[in-house]
C-alpha cells in the first residue's frame, strides 16, 4: 500500500468513527464515547494536515492551469508564484505526514546507556575505543545533552577496553539508536614505526534507559560485593571498599561500577546501568517472539554487524547501511554526526513507509 491509498484509508476509517460516534447507541454508552473520542483525537492529528496536503496539491495544479491560459503577463507570473507557495507548502505537509505515518519507538524519549567496548585490534583497538567515547561526548555537548561514565576499564596505554557512558537530552535514544554495531578505524597506530595502516574495531551497543517502574528489580535476586577501586595496570587509587559489583542471579547479568568514591553512588550507577541491561534483554525477547513483525530499523544493530568505517589516510568515513561517505574524519569525530544521524532516520523512515508498517 503506497503513501496516498494509506492517507486515505485514514481518512476514510476517520469519517466511519465520526458516523459511529453520531450514531445514537454510542450516545448510550459513555465508555465508547471515550474510547471512540480518543481515537478520532489520534486520527485527526494525521486527518487534519493530510486534507491540508489535498489543498495545496489542487492550488498547485490549478495555478499552474490558470497561468498557462492567462493573456497578461504580470498575472500570469503572479499566479505562478502562488502556485510555487502552494507546492512548497504541499512539500513541507508530505514531509509531516510521512513523519506521522512512521510508528512510533516507545524507547524514543527516553535517555541512553552507551557500552563501547574494545573489539580486534589489541591495544590499538583500545585507544580507538576512547576515540569513539570522546566522538559520542562531544555529539552530546554540540546537542546540550548531559553526559556521565557509569562504568570504565581503561587500557594500560590509554583508551578503554570497556567504558559505559550515560547520555541525558531530549531525544538522546531517538537519534542515538541506529549507532550499535561495529564501528571499524583503518589507521597508523602509535605503536607502528613501520608506518603501515592497522585496521581495528569498536563495538558500540544503544540501551534505552530504564524507569524503576519499567524493570522489577527484586532485592533478593541481587548478588551485591564491594571492593577496593583500582586504576589501569590494577593499582589501587582508593584506600576504602567503594567501587560496587552486582549480579542479576536469574539472568546472570553482572555491572561493576568504581568511578565515585562513595560506595553509595557507585551502588546508585549500577543499579542504573543493570536496569538498562535487563530492559533491553526484555525488549529483545520480545523482538524474537515476534518473528513475525519484520524489523524496519536500518541494519539490525547487532553487534558483529559492521556499521561504518573510520579511513585517516583518506579523510573518510563510511556509513555502510545507507552508503554514505563524507571525507570530514576529523569533524565527525568532533561531534559532527547529524549527517549520519539525519540520513539514517530518513533511510529508516522511508523504508518503513514503503513496508507499509
Amino acid at each position: 500500500m503506497d503513501f496516498a491509498d494509506r492517507l486515505a484509508e485514514v481518512e476514510a476509517r476517520y469519517e466511519r468513527l465520526q458516523a459511529e460516534m453520531a450514531s445514537p447507541d454510542a450516545a448510550r454508552d459513555p465508555d465508547r464515547l471515550r474510547r471512540l473520542g480518543k481515537d478520532l483525537a489520534e486520527l485527526g492529528q494525521i486527518v487534519a494536515p493530510y486534507r491540508e496536503y489535498l489543498a495545496a496539491r489542487q492550488q498547485t495544479e490549478e495555478g499552474r492551469s490558470l497561468a498557462k491560459q492567462e493573456p497578461d503577463a504580470d498575472m500570469a507570473a503572479y499566479l505562478r508564484e502562488e502556485a510555487d507557495a502552494a507546492e512548497a507548502r504541499a512539500r513541507e505537509l508530505r514531509a509531516r505526514l510521512e513523519e506521522l505515518l512512521v510508528p512510533k519507538d516507545p524507547n524514543d524519549r527516553k535517555n541512553v546507556v552507551m557500552e563501547i567496548r574494545s573489539g580486534a585490534g589489541g591495544q590499538e583497538a583500545a585507544l580507538w575505543a576512547g576515540t569513539l567515547f570522546e566522538m559520542y561526548q562531544h555529539y552530546a555537548e554540540l546537542r546540550r545533552w548531559k553526559t556521565e561514565v557509569l562504568s570504565a576499564s581503561p587500557s594500560d596505554l590509554g583508551g578503554f577496553k570497556e567504558v559505559v557512558l550515560e547520555i541525558r537530552g531530549k531525544g538522546a535514544y531517538s537519534r542515538l539508536k541506529r549507532e550499535s554495531g561495529v564501528h571499524r578505524v583503518q589507521r597508523v597506530p602509535v605503536t607502528e614505526s613501520s608506518g603501515r595502516i592497522h585496521t581495528s574495531t569498536g563495538t558500540v551497543a544503544v540501551l534505552p534507559e530504564a524507569e524503576e517502574v519499567e524493570v522489577e528489580v527484586r532485592q533478593e535476586d541481587l548478588k551485591i560485593e564491594v571492593f577496593r577501586s583500582s586504576g589501569p595496570g590494577g593499582q589501587s587509587v582508593n584506600t576504602t571498599d567503594s567501587a560496587v559489583r552486582i549480579v542479576h542471579l536469574p539472568t546472570g547479568i553482572k555491572v561493576e561500577v568504581q568511578e565515585e568514591r562513595s560506595q553509595l553512588q557507585n551502588r546508585e550507577k549500577a543499579m542504573r546501568y543493570l536496569r538498562a541491561r535487563l530492559l533491553a534483554q526484555a525488549q529483545e525477547e520480545a523482538a524474537a517472539k515476534e518473528a513475525a513483525t519484520r524489523r524496519s530499523q536500518v541494519g539490525t544493530g547487532e553487534r558483529a554487524e559492521k556499521i561504518r568505517t573510520y579511513n585517516f589516510p583518506e579523510n573518510r568515513v563510511t556509513d555502510h547501511r545507507i552508503k554514505l561517505t563524507v571525507h570530514q574524519l576529523h569533524d565527525v569525530l568532533a561531534g559532527n554526526l547529524d549527517p549520519f544521524v539525519d540520513a539514517l532516520l530518513a533511510a529508516e523512515r522511508a523504508q518503513q513507509l514503503t513496508d507499509g508498517h
